[in-house]
């Protein structure tokens, strides 16, 4: 069985060492990451997490990060795009905050085990399943996370560097494949699932991205704040961000347009061929008015026409 294979019907693991992870310590360390971040830090207890997105004053997207929260420290799990940008960003706002930052990148390594059996499978190994989502329970020397990079059921394994040998080779005699990286890429575009980097970057809004648990809506200030307000309260968004099925097996390049009567309402941002579905699965923001009466769409500059579809 392929990775590809068991990421769709049971469980693979992958590695998600690259991803940034950004120790947050001293007594301000959740104050400061609940004002520079749209979601509700202040309210985490030991072993929650969540999902958030960093902004800059123009409300624009800078980041996104899982938090984790520790008894004395908080852990950003971010992705390698934004790593630098977001230690920096965070550095820049910290002036007599108790808070120090500490690049854990290299010595903290972490796999994903993805799937839907992937829960049954950590079980089976003896790893703990963390109670909701985006909640941690410490494991060996580490911890699990309860996230996804797939949009399946996902786990991650965060361990020291040096003990990942062992935590992949009991993997490989428990059966479960390894998955490439082309291999999730495909299964999180059939689920739907953005990641920032490709389909989220500081060109967007965070209402464009569709993604509602990253933004708290009464956890009151925070940078970027009056500009998510403004959009909410006046419905200025014009595009959003949503799945897209495209005929054919070539996936068209991240920018390239949907047409609508010959009239652009679409932008890609990833696109994969779905051997699955036999048909190419991407994500798009789409205009409004396109996303709620779905006409018939056509790639841009395709000859023949090739057909693709919102949904």
């Amino acid at each position: 069985m392929t990775g590809y294979e068991a990421l769709r019907s049971k469980a693979a693991w992958f590695d998600t060492s690259n991803r940034g992870k950004i120790r947050v310590l001293g007594e301000d360390n959740a104050r400061l990451l609940h004002a520079m971040s749209t979601n509700d830090v202040n309210s985490l207890r030991e072993g929650e997490g969540l999902y958030t997105f960093f902004l800059n004053d123009k409300g624009r997207i800078l980041a996104d990060a899982y938090v984790y929260r520790f008894a004395d420290t908080l852990l950003l799990d971010t992705e390698p795009e934004s790593a630098v940008v977001l230690r920096e960003h965070l550095d820049k706002y910290i002036i007599a905050d108790d808070v120090t930052l500490e690049d854990e990148t290299a010595a903290l390594a972490s796999i994903a085990l993805e799937g839907p059996t992937s829960f049954d499978s950590a079980a089976a190994l003896g790893l703990p399943i963390p109670a909701g989502a985006f909640g941690t329970a410490a494991w060996q020397t580490g911890f699990v996370a309860r996230v996804s990079v797939t949009g399946a059921p996902g786990l991650r394994i965060f361990l020291p560097v040096n003990e990942i040998v062992s935590l992949t080779a009991r993997f490989e005699l428990a059966g479960i494949p390894q998955a490439q990286a082309a291999e999730v890429r495909v299964v999180r575009l059939e689920h739907g699932t953005p990641r920032f980097g490709e389909d989220i970057s500081a060109r967007y809004l965070t209402q464009e991205t569709q993604i509602a648990h990253a933004l708290h809506a009464n956890k009151g200030c925070y940078l970027g704040q009056e500009i998510v307000e403004r959009v909410r309260a006046q419905g200025q968004v014009h595009r959003l961000l949503a799945p897209v099925r495209i005929a054919g097996t070539q996936p068209p390049a991240a920018g390239t347009k949907l047409l609508a009567e010959g009239k652009p309402v679409a932008e890609i941002t990833s696109a994969a061929y779905s051997e699955a579905l036999g048909e190419v699965v991407a994500l798009a923001y789409v205009r409004r008015e396109a996303l709620q009466a779905k006409p018939p769409l056509v790639v841009a500059e395709s000859s023949p026409e090739i057909a693709a579809r919102v949904g």
